[in-house]
């Protein structure tokens, strides 16, 4: 894995393709690497559909190795949604792939003079690019099935829906999962308008002939990983509630915290919740003969994932994730998980962030053009943009743009992203990871449910300002280095708690790429990464009066707490002073 793959969708005569040493890229991976490449090559003042911007997918530093869990990617861009740095996560099979076939990234440059469309196929042998036309305007479901005929079932696949052709700025990108079905989306930030604009429908992996990468000290590696696969099963999170009921087992607990945002952002508690939790999803999937436990991708143990079956009994998607769930359940005031796993069929078949997706919905919902609870409503919004209406534009472009097009205020979002499943008046420690988080809300960059809800790594009371600052901070430095590692984010569970089952982390990097590293070399990483990423953002003109929550997060108080966000804006801005 010490490639980079360049290809030039604007050079003259057709597509380019240029491989070299990563240079002085070496020894970054994942969102280090996505994150390093666009902060020194992207002008931060280009336009993100332009062909200044360029698309980074990295695997991580353990990708395609036997380290359990090791199968995110990263996706890297200047955003179109946030006009800032982006870093989008999937699952799925691609990175694993990639990172056997030797590439560090895949770098898209340049954009196409004319309106063809590219499929990319990369083995263990060549790199192909060719027009293909026959793939315009397919959803990820019928464009796999078109193509698993000609290039197998053994591949992977990464591939945008209607909403990356559109160039939508809601528009993910989907990985396949074990089954081939594109489920594992890259969601956030518009990531799958930025690979339309590059003219790439699709890009198939193929890894056939390959091996799994070779750790310097084979040993030590395995040793390291016993330790490692030990840890993530003896956790009660890890090793019991997310494999029992999937990331939804959260339904229940953050609504009986008040955090669960109802009628976009109106209420912390749904009166359905007990409908769509994990627990009732998870029953039902087995009633239907799907799975309440499944991984994303092989080598995985956690097993969050599942398969949810309609009343016949067939496929209809993956099991809907926490913030899936709650986007498209609660803050539409919608109690029926037959509808919910519909809509999460639809954004992942289009390419759209289920997060932002339901965010927007609930902002039409509250802008009066559908009710709040209108199932079939919320399903023709999503038909819309398939049908790429001046409607469906609108809701495809995200929640800021849906809110400044039906006159709206209460629209939540941190520099034009949309706010996930956690209102920060009930838990204040994610509302400082979204306002400070250079990826604009994002819960994920800092999960401090962790330690306000879960009582992971201690605790810090949600309902009170204090600690809030140094838990949020700390938290994004950890997981700007996990993203870097190829890991799921889930570990950080076990991570937290258990200081065998870290050391066991930083002992299969070291294993694995001859190291020594330290845990303060870890915290180092992160910090260089959030580094980079702000840089980049204060470049594009971000400020620090744009790493807060809208104005009703501070004004209006949430039931049933009744309470405002409680961190104050001086506060804010010490996020980063380390």
């Amino acid at each position: 894995m010490d490639t980079l793959l360049r290809i030039d969708m604007g050079a003259k005569g057709g597509p380019s393709i240029k491989k070299e040493p990563v240079g002085a890229y070496a020894g970054l991976g994942g969102r280090a690497l996505t994150s390093a490449i666009i902060s020194k090559e992207v002008p931060p003042l280009c336009h993100a559909l332009g062909a200044e911007n360029k698309l980074v997918i990295a695997p991580g530093l353990l990708s395609g190795t036997p380290a359990s869990q090791s199968g995110r990617l990263s996706i890297g861009c200047k955003s179109p949604l946030t006009g800032g740095i982006k870093e989008s996560n999937a699952g799925g099979q691609a990175a694993q792939v990639l990172a056997r076939l030797g590439y560090a990234a895949i770098v898209l440059e340049g954009a196409p003079a004319g309106n063809e469309l590219y499929k990319i196929v990369i083995n263990k042998d060549s790199v192909k690019i060719t027009v293909d036309n026959s793939l315009r305007l397919l959803g990820n479901y019928a464009l796999i099935d078109a193509l698993k005929p000609i290039h197998g079932d053994k591949a992977a696949y990464i591939s945008i829906g209607q909403a990356g052709e559109m160039k939508l700025a809601a528009a993910s990108i989907a990985c396949t999962d074990m089954e081939l079905h594109p489920t594992r989306h890259a969601g956030r930030g518009g990531v799958g308008a930025v690979m339309g604009s590059k003219g790439v429908k699709v890009i198939v992996l193929d890894d056939e002939g390959t091996k799994m990468r070779e750790p310097k000290d084979p040993e030590k590696f395995r040793a390291a990983n016993k330790v490692w696969v030990e840890g993530l099963k003896k956790h009660p999170v890890t090793g019991g509630g997310l494999p029992s009921f999937g990331t939804n087992v959260l339904t229940n607990i953050i609504n009986e915290a008040g955090g669960f945002p109802t009628n976009n952002f109106a209420t912390g508690q749904f009166a359905g919740a007990s409908k769509i939790s994990g627990e009732t999803m998870a029953a039902l999937e087995t009633q239907r003969g799907g799975l309440a436990t499944h991984g994303c991708h092989r080598g995985c143990v956690i097993q969050c994932s599942g398969i949810y079956n309609d009343a016949k009994g067939n496929f209809l998607t993956k099991q809907p994730e926490y913030e899936t769930v709650w986007a498209h359940g609660a803050n539409c005031g919608i109690d029926d998980l037959d509808t919910i796993a519909m809509l999460d069929r639809l954004d992942d078949d289009i390419g759209l962030d289920t997060i932002e997706m339901g965010a927007t919905i609930g902002v039409l919902m509250h802008a009066g053009l559908i009710k709040f609870g209108d199932k079939e409503g919320a399903i023709n919004l999503l038909k819309e943009v398939q049908k790429g209406s001046p409607l469906g534009r609108i809701v495809g472009s995200g929640a800021a743009m849906a809110g400044k097009a039906f006159g709206v205020e209460r629209v939540p979002v941190v520099k034009n992203q949309a706010l996930p499943a956690y209102d920060p008046r009930a838990i204040n420690g994610i509302g400082v990871t979204y306002a400070t988080s250079p990826m604009g809300a994002d819960h994920t960059a800092g999960y401090a449910i962790a330690t306000n809800i879960l009582k992971v790594g201690g605790f810090v009371d949600p309902l009170k300002s204090e600690g809030q600052i140094e838990l949020s901070r700390n938290l994004q430095i950890a997981t700007a280095a996990i993203d870097s590692t190829g890991m799921c984010l889930f570990i950080a569970f076990a991570v937290l708690d258990q200081p065998e089952t870290f050391q066991a982390l930083v002992d299969l990097i070291n294993a694995f790429h001859g190291l020594s590293l330290t845990g303060d070399d870890v915290t180092a990483l992160g910090k260089s990464i959030l580094k980079n990423e702000r840089d980049f953002n204060k470049a594009a003109g971000f400020t620090k009066e744009m790493d807060r929550l809208p104005k009703f997060f501070t004004r209006d108080a949430l039931a049933p707490h009744n309470q405002v966000f409680a961190v104050k804006d001086e506060d804010l801005d010490k996020v980063f002073n380390w």
